[in-house]
């Protein structure tokens, strides 16, 4: 599905990311952990086609994505819900999720909707509210559904919990796990610890633009223990 090979991404003249290879299987979930500034955004954006700057190979779907600009790469089943709440303030629920489904047909369409509403009952309810008066929890679940009526094959998720109460975690953690039994694969940037080892099927770990380690759920007894062997420094 996806594979990088020596991926080296910068940002400005920092070199954040310094030839890192990793791998995600058809239908999986992985998850990407570590401290902040490490270069786990700019790995996501350099998959996706958002950083100017890249070497290495992006290889997804056995094409090489190298210099194809990032509304291709959507074309071949990437998907990419960013940190940021990105949704559209003055449209409402629904015309947001719609949007996300506009590259099918229009008879498919309704049933990206429906898809949306039973990940996210919240959503229905709130279909014709104003996106940007939603709560922020609700706006990240709004980007969550509008990324996965793309219908993906592959979706990138950038910290979908940052903020969140732990209510509205367990349900991202839901919807992503639900979308993997749907056949998308996901890799996540996320400081959840429990949401990483309850949806992830493998783990990688990075700290100052590198790889430290990969491994599985259950290998490890808390945050702490991780922080401490891959991640640099003890997690608070």
């Amino acid at each position: 599905m996806l594979e990088l090979r020596d991926l080296h991404a910068y940002y400005g003249t920092s070199h954040v990311v310094q030839g890192i290879s990793l791998s995600v299987g058809a239908g999986e979930a992985v998850g990407l952990m570590g401290r902040n500034g490490v270069g786990k955004t700019t790995t996501l954006k350099a998959i996706m086609g958002l950083e100017a700057r890249t070497r290495g190979e992006i290889v997804f779907d056995g094409q090489e994505l190298a210099g194809l600009p990032s509304h291709a790469r959507a074309a071949r089943g990437l998907g990419y819900v960013p940190e940021e709440r990105a949704v559209f303030p003055q449209m409402t629920v629904e015309e947001n999720v719609r949007i996300g489904a506009l590259i099918h047909r229009p008879r498919d369409v309704r049933a990206c909707l429906d898809a949306a509403y039973e990940l996210f009952p919240i959503l229905r309810e709130r279909r014709l509210q104003l996106a940007g008066t939603l709560s922020g929890g609700q706006q990240k679940m709004l980007s969550l559904a509008r990324g996965l009526a793309l219908r993906p094959k592959l979706l990138l998720v950038d910290e979908p919990t940052e903020g969140l109460m732990p209510a509205n975690v367990a349900l991202i953690g839901a919807a992503l796990a639900k979308a993997t039994t749907l056949g998308v694969a996901v890799l996540v940037v996320d400081a959840s610890f429990d949401l990483i080892m309850e949806t992830c099927n493998r783990l990688y770990a990075m700290d100052r633009g590198v790889l430290t380690g990969m491994f599985r759920p259950g290998e490890f007894a808390g945050p702490d223990e991780l922080a401490a062997r891959y991640l640099g420094a003890v997690s608070a």
